[in-house]
């Protein structure tokens, strides 16, 4: 657990040797937006609930994208053979999941279905009819962030609905606590906490960072 007051006293230190909000972020690895509430209202207010990710520099690339899926692939793989298992289809959930699903897919030879969520999250979704069927198969789900997982049990509880069995959730930044949802493994390139806020498995934290 870091503590906020500890980080609002490194960020305002920070600031007065003259480093920018953006220098500072980058030292004390935290969004701008937080360091920009911690140097204005300090520790003692509530910091922002969530923390903002964004990955265009590597979205703009295809070569990036399949350089990213060779590792989600071979943490695919370290997977499957610690829990002696064969995944064979993977489901990309629209729209960031989708570029990686297939690129992973093209990888491992495994099924493409792509997943829409509908509704409010966790309200769950519908298969797009162009792609694969999950029916029958064991499967990997794919989605850049989990955040709260609730687009996560959505689609677990549609591909079992449909017949098939999932397997491993993957995503590059688990911005949660969880390393499963709804007893499905959950891996990730990244895991991110936020400062305040309800995290997956967890309850609020006022004052400090859980890790």
């Amino acid at each position: 657990m870091v503590d906020v007051r500890d980080l609002a006293a490194k960020a305002a230190a920070l600031s007065k040797k003259g480093l920018s909000v953006r220098e500072i972020a980058q030292e004390l690895h935290l969004a701008t937006e937080t360091i920009s509430y911690l140097l204005e209202y300090g520790p003692e207010g509530v910091p922002p609930t969530d923390v903002k990710l964004g990955w265009r520099s590597i979205g703009v690339s295809g070569t990036r994208i399949s350089l990213l899926s060779e590792i989600f692939a071979d943490i695919i793989l370290e997977e499957m053979e610690k829990r002696q298992q064969e995944a064979q289809a993977i489901v990309g959930i629209s729209l960031n999941g989708v570029p990686f699903a297939t690129m992973i897919s093209e990888i491992l030879g495994l099924d493409l279905a792509i997943y829409r969520p509908v509704g409010d999250a966790g309200g769950g979704g519908a298969f797009s009819s162009n792609y694969a069927s999950v029916n029958g198969k064991k499967v990997v789900i794919f989605d850049d962030v989990v955040s709260t997982g609730q687009t996560m049990r959505g689609a677990i509880n549609d591909i079992k609905d449909a017949g098939g069995e999932p397997v491993l959730v993957l995503c590059m930044v688990n911005k949660s606590s969880a390393n499963d949802i709804d007893g499905v493994p959950l891996r990730a390139l990244v895991r991110a906490r936020s400062l305040g806020g309800t995290l997956l498995g967890g309850g609020p934290t006022k004052g400090g960072l859980q890790y």
